[in-house]
């Protein structure tokens, strides 16, 4: 037995069918649960990965099996893979995750994805040149990614690159994009607020109120 089936088997085993109708619902009805509570999912592979990780080989066969599965746990299992796996992800596997990306596409999956394919730039600067290109696409989740790839990263923020890509990202009337503009501002803020002081102020007029909003909260 593969190890996709047999996590498939652990998970049939834990299926708590309220609860996946609740989590369902959460996600507006768009994705299947099995309706296993996050410690009890990451339990099942906890052990896999450690395994995974010894190895330093991203295995993209299991992964793609994990992500064409209906069931939305099998899209957080490839997520926590990617980040326990991180520092072993090159550049050239920017093609097997932007597939990831562009399918099952949701906030929670986008949101995961954001850093995994950001941190990649602290080993190979093309990514930075990726995001700004993707700053540009016509899929608005795929702009999301290049908007938020920076967060967490503090005063090692390229700001030159995230100004680039917040302004690119101006005047849409999506609502997960003006989020995910004051949500990086925002998360920024928390270290280096004149900059984020000073780009309210140089940007005012252009942006949307959601992203002014967001963007403010901590200064």
């Amino acid at each position: 037995m593969d190890k996709y089936q047999e996590i498939k088997e652990a998970f049939e085993l834990l299926r708590d069918n309220d609860n996946a109708g609740r989590m369902s619902a959460y996600m507006r009805n768009k994705f299947k649960f099995y309706g296993i509570a996050a410690p009890l999912r990451k339990s099942v592979y906890k052990t896999f990965i450690l395994e995974e990780k010894k190895g330093k080989s991203i295995n993209w066969i299991f992964l793609d099996k994990c992500w064409d599965d209906e069931h939305r746990e099998f899209q957080y299992l490839v997520q926590d893979y990617l980040k326990a796996m991180q520092k072993f992800l090159k550049y050239e596997d920017v093609p097997s995750i932007e597939r990831y990306v562009r399918t099952k596409q949701w906030w929670d999956t986008i949101d995961g994805l954001d850093r995994i394919i950001g941190n990649i730039a602290f080993n190979d600067n093309r990514i930075n040149a990726l995001m700004a290109q993707w700053s540009l696409d016509e899929d608005f989740w795929v702009r999301r990614i290049a908007i938020d790839h920076q967060l967490c990263r503090k005063m090692d923020t390229n700001v030159e690159l995230l100004e680039k890509i917040l302004v690119n990202n101006f005047g849409s009337r999506e609502f997960f994009i003006n989020k995910a503009i004051g949500w990086s501002l925002r998360d920024y803020s928390k270290y280096n607020p004149e900059w984020v002081k000073a780009f309210l102020m140089r940007y005012h007029n252009r942006m949307s109120p959601l992203s002014i909003r967001e963007a403010s909260k901590y200064i």
